[in-house]
């Protein structure tokens, strides 16, 4: 019989892979953010992960920063005004996304970028609150690249008001026109875990060091994983879990 560490270790594998609704970019599309982490990220990360890669509900109502770069259809989640302070069908969206998570289920957590990282983190918030996703279980984890809060008051009061305990990690571009942004909303987290890259407003490539950090992150959330589904007995036997 081996190691309590090697059967916990054998334990843990065993466990789902952790299944991620993944929302894009403004005007982008499911298919685009699929190849911009399937296309970057290292197999030793996605292979871990059941990435969803859904469309959001409302086609692109201008043009897109992606055209010539990514074939349309382009979609995007919410409209806005020039300040980005009011915000048309913001409702219907987290219903909207609501719904997916409904559908797709069991989703363990959320993973988005720019316009879908806005969304991301903003939820977890406002889920722990009782103000949104409640007709779904409680969000496990958040991955947000290229973030920002919400600016409206009546908005951050609903999802940034007491900092969000859900665990999160986070990608933060030097050179991301979110930058500042990225690095105020990681105050609104009680422990985030945070990547820099060097690059811009994108989906980044991951160098060795932030390969690790990644799967760090992933061993967490796996074990965590392991041990909600686990039978009581077995969270009894192995509590180091959770």
């Amino acid at each position: 019989m081996g190691s309590l560490a090697e059967e916990i270790k054998d334990h843990v594998k065993v466990g789902r892979k952790p299944r991620i609704l993944c929302l894009h970019g403004f005007r982008t599309s499911g298919e685009i953010m699929k190849r911009q982490v399937i296309g970057k990220w290292p197999a030793t990360v996605t292979s871990r992960l059941d990435l969803i890669f859904p469309d959001a509900p409302w086609p692109a109502a201008g043009k897109s920063d992606v055209e010539g770069f990514f074939d349309p259809p382009y979609y995007e989640w919410f409209q806005f005004d020039e300040d980005y302070m009011h915000y048309v069908n913001l409702d219907e969206c987290f219903e909207f996304i609501e719904d997916l998570i409904i559908k797709h289920g069991p989703i363990d957590g959320l993973m988005g970028f720019s316009q879908g990282a806005i969304l991301s983190a903003a939820l977890a918030g406002m889920q722990e609150k009782g103000l949104a996703l409640t007709r779904v279980p409680k969000l496990k984890f958040v991955v947000i690249i290229g973030g920002a809060k919400f600016p409206s008051p009546t908005v951050a009061e609903k999802a940034y008001s007491t900092r969000i305990s859900c665990p999160s990690l986070h990608f933060i571009g030097a050179e991301d026109f979110l930058h500042s942004h990225g690095k105020i909303l990681l105050e609104s987290f009680v422990d985030p875990l945070v990547i820099h890259h060097p690059k811009g407003h994108t989906v980044p490539r991951l160098d060795p060091k932030n390969e690790e950090m990644a799967m760090s992150f992933i061993d967490k959330i796996e074990k965590t994983l392991t041990s909600l589904d686990a039978p009581k007995d077995e969270q009894e036997e192995h509590p180091i879990l959770v």
